[in-house]
Order: structure tokens, then sequence, then C-alpha cells
């Protein structure tokens, strides 16, 4: 009896997925449970497990390949490999053919064409784009938003389908928008050429879905926000002293370390009831004030940055904030964020201090008004009552939306997360 290997359910808004990698070839042994494919979304990268025990019996769709919900994957069928492999070693020959075919760009572009000059000569009327498969659901979607045309876009899926990939890939290229009534525009210029012995040492490396969503959305934000970075710096030698005096008795009774993020998260949402409309977004003409904090922590991956968000973070203690970001930081590197916990922030605090970094200005995580960048503690001399000691200071940035933000605001909120780092008692007495 096989057993069906489809792409589960992925998350709200999210309908296909990209195969990153197989665990298994066909005729390996399975475990129950056992990690089969990687599907990387455009938002996280998740491990498709083996429902029960068998054999791989067939791949359906290799790495690389876009697929949608639901759709199939493979088949895993019980007992000896070797029988289940051979109906597939058996129709080898047809299926290589097939495959290479259709994985031929010349190929493709020869099939097309035989196919456009066959309608020609006998008088099809109708042209053979109207003949292809339409779109996938969120291809169109991207193609009426950015008002490109079908047949502006290389469809990558099966018989030309025009997938979600491809349309990103198109808008990335600086594909322009053509509205019906206007004449095409000249195509897009091509990369510069590359000299024999350079092109010899430059590998090219597909983008995967989150790095092509991180670039859209990076520089969408950049498009779209009117954005100013306001600055400041914080003496940490309170929290620092604090730390020093507590950690040991903190890790014993929470399980976690004590770190600099669970004062940041805590000063941050003491600021935003101060300010509400760095934690809130623009809809249209409308202004949408959240009454709640989900603070989402930027987090460096081999894959990409990825932002989860730690939800309620206004009504959680020192301890729960770090407990929760120990826990999401861990999955984050490990592969295993959910798209809940990727979903609903409403301020973003990024952490480049842990690279050495001394001072940034954070790019909004859209439609976030605000993002707060935090950076490397080191000893500079600076002036206290009058004369010059040395303390170790952090530079703070804060990146927001002039168009829902004022500056007065901005600076203002930057100085009530100063404050209260400087005096961190505040935090604990809720003032």
């Amino acid at each position: 009896m096989a057993t069906e290997i489809r792409v589960p359910t992925l998350g709200e808004s999210v309908t296909e997925a990209t195969i990153g990698k197989w665990f298994k070839k066909v005729g390996d042994a399975i475990a129950a449970d056992e990690p089969l494919v990687e599907l990387e979304t455009d938002k996280v990268t998740v491990e498709v497990p083996a429902s029960g025990a068998g054999t791989l019996s067939e791949i359906a769709a290799k790495e690389g390949e876009t697929v949608e919900v639901g759709a199939l994957l493979g088949m895993i069928s019980a007992g000896n490999g070797a029988k289940a492999a051979a109906p597939e070693a058996k129709a080898a020959p047809e299926k290589q053919q097939a495959v290479s075919q259709a994985s031929s760009p010349n190929a493709a572009s020869t099939v097309k064409q035989a196919a456009a000059e066959t309608a020609r000569i006998a008088g099809d009327a109708g042209p053979i784009e109207a003949r292809t498969m339409p779109p996938a659901p969120s291809a169109a979607k991207l193609l009426a938003e950015n008002n490109l045309a079908v047949d502006q876009v290389p469809g990558s899926g099966k018989r030309g389908q025009v997938l979600k990939g491809d349309v990103l890939d198109a808008i990335a290229r600086g594909a322009p928008s053509q509205p019906a009534e206007m004449p095409k525009a000249a195509p897009v210029a091509a990369r510069a050429p590359t000299s024999g012995d350079d092109a010899a040492r430059e590998e090219r490396v597909r983008m995967t879905k989150l790095r092509q969503t991180i670039a859209r959305r990076l520089k969408e934000a950049q498009s779209t926000a009117a954005m100013l970075t306001t600055f400041n710096e914080v003496d940490m030698s309170a929290v620092m002293a604090l730390r020093t005096k507590y950690k040991d008795v903190f890790e014993k009774k929470h399980g976690v370390k004590l770190g600099f993020m669970g004062f940041f998260t805590k000063a941050v949402t003491h600021a935003l009831k101060e300010i509400p409309s760095v934690n809130a977004e623009i809809d249209g003409t409308d202004i949408i004030f959240k009454n709640y904090a989900h603070i989402g922590v930027a987090v460096g991956t081999d894959k990409g940055l990825v932002v989860p968000v730690v939800r309620d973070a206004d009504q959680m203690s020192i301890a729960e904030i770090e407990k929760d970001i120990g826990r999401l930081g861990l999955a984050a590197r490990d592969g295993k964020l959910s798209v809940a916990d990727m979903q609903g922030g409403t301020f973003t605090i990024s952490n480049g201090g842990v690279y050495g970094s001394l001072m940034s200005t954070p790019i909004l995580n859209a439609p976030q008004s605000g993002i707060l960048g935090m950076h490397k503690i080191q000893d500079r001399p600076v002036v206290v009552g009058g004369q010059i000691v040395i303390r170790p200071m952090m530079y703070l940035a804060l990146s927001y939306d002039h168009r829902i933000v004022d500056g007065k605001e901005a600076v203002t909120f930057l100085v009530r997360v100063k404050e209260s780092l400087e005096d961190p008692e505040r935090l604990v007495l809720d003032l």
C-alpha cells in the first residue's frame, strides 16, 4: 500500500513553496516522523515528516521546483525498496527524455515556436498564450497588483504556468508595468557582460524564496514609508551591574540567562505606551493604533534574516521575555519557526551589536512604523557631573515612518528607552 506525501498547509496567506532539499533518495528506508523534504516559503523553512515507516518509492517534485499547497511531493510504499523502485526504473528512458526536454530552455522554446507555427498554418484565430495554463492564483494576484501582463513573465511551472516566484523574479529584475492601452516598453537591460576570465570565477545561485521576500519587503519599505532615523546613546553601566549581581540567581530560578534583550524589550513596551503612534500602522487613509505590543526580534540565520515575534511582551516579566526570545532564537537557527511565530509584530528590535556594529540605520519591517537598532557596547569617555569618566556606552537608532510619527514623538520615544535602561529599577517598578 502506498502513502502520498503532499505539501501541508503552510499558514495564512502562504500558497506555495519551493523544494529546498530532499533528505532521502528513491529506494531509501524511512522511519515514521523522519524528515523527508525541506520546503522553503517566503516566510519560513518547513520540514515535511513521514507519516509512517516504509520506503520512498517516488519523488514527484524535485529540488528547486515550486509547488502549491496540497501538491504531490512523492510516495511512500511498504516493503522492499527495490520492488517499489522497479516501476520507476522501467519507465526511466521515457521519463528521462521527457524531463530532458522540459528542463532545456532551448527545447521548451522550440516546442512553443513549433506550436505557434502549427496554429498559424491552421488559421487558428486565438493567440497561443490564450491556450496555455492560467497563472497560479498567487501569481495572478501579484500580476494585478504590479500591473504586469502574464506574457511579460516567463513561467517555470508545468506547461509554462506562471508561478508566484516567477512574478517576484520579474519585479526584482525591474519588469515595467504594462497598461493595456499603452505600448510595450523596451526590455529591461540585461546584466553587463563579464570578461571570460572573471566569468569563470563567478557562481550564479538562485535566491531562495526567503531571500527574495527579504529583498522585496525591504525595498517596499524604502519605497513606501517616509523613513527617517534618530539617534541617541545610553550608558549601560546600571544594566550591566544589575546583570552581574543577579545573573546566577536569575538563571538558577528561571532556567534562562539574563541577557540585554529582556531589558530592551521591556523598555520599548514602556515607551510604546507613552508614544502609541510608534506602535501604530497606516491602512489607506486610516491609522490603526495597537493596544498591545507584539515585539519582533530580528535574528540572523544562515538562510537570511527572520523576525520572530514575542507576543504581548507588554504583559510579560523580563524573565518571561528572555524565555520566549530564547525559544524563538533556537527555533530560528534550527529552521523550525512556524508561520505563526513570524506574524503580527507591531514593533521590531534589531541587535547589530552582536556582530560588532557600532552604528546603523535599520530599515522598517513594514507595515510597522518603528524599529530600534541596538549596537556594540563600547567604553567611551563621557562627561558626568563635570568630570570625564569612562563608561560602557551604546548607540541607539530609531528608524520610523515620518508619515505617522512626528520628530518630537520619535525623539521622546528614544529618550524614554534611554531613561529606562539607565535606571532599570523603573522597569521593575513599572514607572
